[in-house]
């Protein structure tokens, strides 16, 4: 009955073609239910104007941007998650300087899996699920939250803190409740950060794309503000009716442009089976896209194979034309910028960041 308990909470989740946490920590997107927002994308001209942060985590990349990966393992390890890590870098040309880690909210980190990636010398994104936004800002959940920040802090090599993603899905209504709670419990998250000192983790705000091209997701609404956000995000995923990386970015970056933050790709992956071709197609112009908007410093691939519906494939097994697309995008000198200094030195600031 608990594993029942446990199936029926994560299929609920799945929807919308984002992730969903599943009790072995991935997260998965699922096949959309219903048609892709048809929304007109703005025309959008790249942001010129310096990006910086407020102080927290990775030095961005002096020139090109960063891409990395989440691949789901074999086996839910440290050691697993590395080797699979390990071998979808090898196969996309080893350059790699990101992975992505996904944590539930009472689920402690960094832990195993990071020092691992750490060991591979990896620069993280790490993403916390987040819990019902009322109770986090009642104060319950302080003492968890802090040893949060205070093991971060211990860790001390910069990482990307994206904490809840996808704020803005219409299946999160219940836990999130409003804009105005959640911004409320991102504040109240990050404060004990601070108080705690912790300078090495950027805070990452990740609606969906999607949330910007669906009037009704306004999820513009749930920004927390300049002084709050270190990096900006969006994951963009293909829907059945093939909605372009660009044509789906556009809509995030109008609102990105008018914010003077980096921006990382959170989650971009192939979760739609399409017409022969039409997979490489779509990845095919996630590399000129990032190229035109030199905000955008950083991408993460999510490769998994769900076997149990919802049904999706986003690796590059059975599809060795995609499997090229990414190689050039993976060794494109301008994807391949080393990452930043990862000692634990590194994560510490001489000023407190605000």
């Amino acid at each position: 009955m608990a594993r029942l308990r446990r199936t029926m909470a994560a299929v609920l989740t799945l929807a919308f073609v984002v992730p969903a946490v599943a009790a072995c920590e991935s997260e998965k997107p699922a096949r959309q239910d219903q048609p892709s927002p048809t929304t007109t994308a703005p025309t959008v001209e790249p942001r010129t104007a310096p990006v910086r942060t407020t102080g927290r985590g990775p030095e961005l990349p002096a020139e090109g941007a960063w891409l990395g990966a989440w691949v789901k393992p074999q086996f839910h390890t440290a050691a697993g998650r590395a080797e699979a890590l390990e071998e979808f870098d090898r196969a996309a040309g080893g350059k790699l300087a990101l992975a992505h880690m996904f944590h539930q909210w009472n689920e402690p980190f960094p832990g195993p899996t990071e020092q691992a990636f750490q060991s591979l010398g990896k620069l993280q994104m790490i993403s916390w699920q987040g819990t019902d936004t009322r109770s986090t800002t009642s104060g319950i959940y302080d003492s968890l939250i802090r040893q949060r920040a205070q093991d971060v802090k211990a860790f001390g090599v910069p990482v990307l803190l994206r904490y809840r993603w996808e704020m803005d899905r219409p299946n999160l209504a219940a836990t999130i409740h409003s804009p105005e709670d959640y911004v409320a419990a991102w504040k109240h998250v990050r404060a004990i950060f601070t108080e705690a000192g912790v300078t090495n983790a950027a805070w990452v705000w990740c609606p969906h794309a999607d949330g910007f091209a669906e009037d009704e997701r306004a999820a513009e609404a749930y920004y927390p503000g300049d002084d709050q956000v270190d990096w900006l995000c969006a994951d963009v995923y293909p829907s059945p009716e093939w909605n372009g990386f660009g044509e789906r970015m556009d809509h995030f970056m109008a609102f990105a442009q008018q914010h003077p933050r980096p921006v990382v790709v959170g989650e971009f992956g192939l979760t739609q089976e399409g017409r022969p071709g039409q997979r490489a197609a779509w990845l095919r112009e996630v590399g000129p896209y990032l190229k035109k908007h030199p905000q955008i410093k950083a991408a993460v691939y999510f490769a998994a194979k769900q076997t149990q519906k919802p049904l999706y494939d986003s690796t590059f097994r059975n599809d060795p034309e995609s499997a090229a697309v990414f190689k050039e995008l993976a060794t494109d000198p301008y994807f391949t910028q080393p990452p930043p200094d990862l000692s634990p030195s590194a994560g510490a600031s001489p000023t407190p960041a605000r």
